[in-house]
């Protein structure tokens, strides 16, 4: 499986791109979002999903791990395929469609081209608590922190509130007083 592709970009077109890595040209899927972001670049690094057909290997990339997650909850969606979800993330960046998803937000994700009002509800049903806003990266205390509570039980949503009540004030904080507070807000 291909999981991330690092080269020259050859061609750059709306909803794919030819990135040359090692004398290989891969043809990628993206997003238009993507293509945005990679239409003035010559090289690029994307994020990739590998989709192994009987009668081809189709690959889709993406500039942030976090979209390409995004993309892999929103293809486990029954009924849901990787042109309504490459759709989906053109039209939303990772995190809108977690708040979409968090808000029940039916209207705004029929705004999506090829998104009835079934598979709207079915992707607010079937992602439900499996996608949340802002969700820190990894390497950094608050990241660190979410990942610890999770670890320990809680869900990855009570694990951010939790966190994030706790950042303003203690923001500075090492990684063991930061976990002790988030802790004590999550036990009241």
């Amino acid at each position: 499986m291909i999981g991330r592709l690092e080269g020259h970009l050859h061609r750059v077109d709306p909803g794919t791109v030819l990135i040359s890595v090692g004398g290989v040209g891969y043809l990628v899927s993206t997003t238009l979002r993507a293509f945005q972001a990679l239409a003035d670049r010559e090289d690029a690094a994307l994020w990739i999903h590998t989709q192994v057909r009987d009668d081809a290997i189709v690959l889709f990339g993406f500039p942030d791990r976090e979209e390409l997650e995004a993309f892999s909850k929103l293809i486990a969606v029954a009924g849901v395929g990787p042109r309504t979800a490459l759709a989906v993330l053109s039209t939303l960046t990772a995190d809108e469609l977690a708040e979409v998803v968090d808000a029940g937000d039916l209207a705004r994700l029929q705004r999506t081209p090829g998104v009835g009002r079934k598979t709207a509800e079915r992707i607010l049903l079937e992602l439900k608590d499996r996608l949340v806003a802002g969700s820190p990266g990894a390497g950094d205390r608050r990241g660190d922190a979410v990942s610890a509570l999770v670890n320990l039980g809680y869900s990855q949503r009570d694990a951010l509130h939790s966190v994030n009540a706790v950042w303003s004030d203690a923001g500075g904080a090492e990684l063991g007083e930061l976990l002790r507070l988030a802790l004590q807000k999550l036990t009241r």
